[in-house]
């Protein structure tokens, strides 16, 4: 059986999430004809990278990120870094040879984006963004229905993905809320990018952000400006000529985590809640009656799907699972990679519109 070698770059949060997708595979996806090992644990923090190793089994801990890169025994590299390292280190895997998961947003720039997407191409290796909302059985089955003609022509679309971590006016200051943050990279990729899958491209935004609370103070106590939004709303025209808006904030006094999408169509339309992700609506506009709830639980195609039974729910972690799974099946079948790095440069473009838009007052075409 082939193994692949992992090295993840940033072992917060993401990088957890990560390690763990990994060490899940063999339960989930028996048969596949592949595995992976855990290998390179890179952190800035050294403690913290060696936790990696003691805790989730990795074989060794580095803070340099090169070690990673010129490891022979590492073919998969994760970038879990915050958004303004993703280009330098998904760069460097890339002119290493190594195939590269990176988290979103993939850059900060559009013009980033589409290098990285070129280079890949270049170096013949797999390039897949983290989009993980893709991989719910409940979106997988929306993405099928659709392309099999359910929804027909889109009419009208909304999305919101609804958080309420800035509302504190005392919570510190972090790269978060610098120049190369805020909620547009954050929730709105995967807002954007969601909405991009299941319905198709776009040719202009319309935007508006607001800062809630423009200065917080920093580790060293100073007060300092926010630089980026907290809140953007999104006005889309769709390339078929609808119109539809995307939402995201972290300003939503009561919410967490919540993200909603709604296709209304010719033929049907499309429901679907990350607060409840095991059920998918649709509308038959032929059949009338009110939406149908179909149940899609954990009901993954084969490899995975056996276990847990599809019968069961499904959550947030088992999605990074199966979006982790077809990054490794990518790489070894040499299939091409979905979201891949050209998807992830067109969902920067889309971001750096609306941005443009915010800043402007202006519609902007794409």
């Amino acid at each position: 059986m082939k193994e692949y070698g992992v090295g993840i770059i940033g072992m917060g949060f993401m990088g957890k999430t990560h390690a763990f997708a990994h060490t899940t595979l063999p339960f989930f996806y028996t048969g596949c004809g592949f595995k992976t090992k855990l290998v390179a644990a890179c952190n800035r923090s050294l403690p913290k990278a060696e936790a990696a190793v003691s805790d989730y089994g990795f074989s060794y801990a580095t803070t340099n990120e090169d070690d990673v890169f010129s490891d022979p025994n590492v073919h998969l590299v994760h970038i879990c870094t915050p958004n303004a390292a993703h280009y330098s280190q998904v760069k460097k895997a890339l002119l290493a040879g190594k195939h590269v998961y990176c988290d979103k947003p993939f850059t900060v720039t559009a013009a980033e984006a589409e290098e990285l997407a070129q280079l890949a191409r270049k170096q013949g290796v797999v390039g897949q963004i983290c989009f993980h909302i893709r991989f719910f059985p409940a979106i997988l089955t929306a993405k099928r229905m659709i392309s099999e003609g359910a929804l027909g022509d889109l009419h009208c679309f909304r999305v919101k993905f609804l958080h309420a971590s800035s509302i504190n006016p005392d919570k510190p200051m972090s790269w978060r809320y610098e120049e190369n943050g805020g909620v547009l990279l954050d929730l709105g990729s995967h807002a954007l990018d969601l909405l991009y899958y299941l319905a198709g491209e776009f040719s202009s935004v319309y935007a508006k952000s607001r800062i809630l609370h423009p200065f917080r103070k920093n580790a060293a106590g100073e007060t300092v400006p926010v630089l980026v939004e907290d809140h953007i709303n999104m006005l889309l025209t769709h390339k078929s000529g609808a119109v539809g808006t995307v939402e995201a904030t972290k300003i939503a006094t009561g919410s967490n985590d919540e993200l909603e999408i709604d296709l209304h169509g010719s033929k049907g339309a499309f429901k679907f809640s990350l607060s409840n992700p095991n059920i998918l609506y649709y509308y038959n506009q032929n059949e009338g009656q009110g939406f149908k709830a179909i149940a899609c639980n954990g009901r993954f195609d084969p490899p995975g799907g056996a276990f847990p039974p599809p019968v069961n729910t499904v959550g947030w972690l088992r999605a990074h699972c199966h979006s982790v799974y077809s990054f490794v099946e990518n790489v070894h079948l040499g299939k091409a990679p979905s979201p891949s790095f050209d998807e992830g440069a067109y969902v920067q473009r889309l971001m750096e519109a609306a941005a443009e838009s915010a800043k402007t007052g202006r519609e902007v075409s794409l």
